[in-house]
């Protein structure tokens, strides 16, 4: 695929931001969903385009109408739209039963599962909408969606309930949405990465980080610009559909601290 137009949610920093740079550079459009101010990438993006043009659209995902008028901008802004990655997420660091024994707070676990959940079904949702009305490619293709779940939606460790829970749903949502999608040619994939140098990552502590690099065979965090290569690669590869690909993963896991989310 050449010449066609992502979404990407949270595309102003972390994972996000390496996938609108990476399909930017494979001459692709590009449409920035967050709720952060993306100006400035945007800025610099249009400053090297090669014919090809980035836009950026202030969205809270968790809201319908305010990703319902973002789809239709970037629809009116670029003519059409070829897929999207679901990259925007939060995480929370939470016992089911804490000091004091109090109860997990149930705001943070609404609040969690609205962004990671609801968020990637609003957009998914809508994206593929605007794909169905597309005229079909030479390979009876539309486009694809990419969702992005987590390691920890299947080895969730202490504290991490809410985004183990919200990124498990994702994670079940991709194959019958791709079986719902198959009609129209519109692939569905999912992503797991395991421990991502993100920004989100950079808030643990030292004592943190270097106890979650022990479980990782290579010894380092995985970067952003290899979730962007794998992204791509989903993007080209017009066989892969249904599947969750893991980017990393624990060999093992020593430690009994609560943890941030990593990506």
């Amino acid at each position: 695929m050449s010449g066609k137009c992502f979404v990407i949610t949270g595309g102003a920093s972390g994972l996000g931001e390496a996938t609108v740079r990476a399909l930017f550079d494979a001459g692709h459009d590009v449409a920035v969903f967050d709720r952060d101010d993306a100006s400035e990438l945007i800025s610099e993006l249009n400053c090297n385009a090669r014919g090809n043009k980035a836009t950026s659209y202030e969205v809270d995902v968790t809201d319908y109408e305010s990703v319902k008028k973002a789809v239709d901008g970037a629809v009116s802004a670029h003519g059409a739209l070829n897929g999207c990655i679901n990259s925007a997420g939060v995480g929370s660091a939470s016992l089911t039963v804490g000091r004091g024994n109090e109860p997990h707070n149930p705001d943070i676990f609404d609040f969690v599962t609205k962004v990671n959940l609801y968020g990637t079904f609003n957009v998914s949702s809508l994206v593929a909408a605007a794909m169905s009305k597309l005229p079909a490619g030479d390979d009876n293709t539309r486009g694809v969606i990419i969702n992005v779940a987590s390691v920890a939606a299947l080895e969730g460790q202490k504290g991490q309930l809410a985004y183990s829970a919200s990124k498990g749903a994702v994670v079940g949502m991709t194959l019958p949405m791709a079986r719902d999608l198959a009609r129209y040619g519109i692939r569905v994939m999912c992503i797991a990465p395991g421990i991502m140098d993100t920004p989100m990552m950079a808030m643990a502590s030292q004592k943190v980080r270097d106890g979650l690099v022990r479980g990782v065979p290579v010894k380092r965090f995985g970067t952003p610009e290899e979730f962007a290569s794998l992204c791509c690669e989903i993007v080209n590869n017009g066989y892969l559909n249904g599947e969750l690909v893991r980017l990393g993963k624990f060999l093992f896991f020593s430690s009994d601290r609560l943890f941030l989310t990593t990506n």
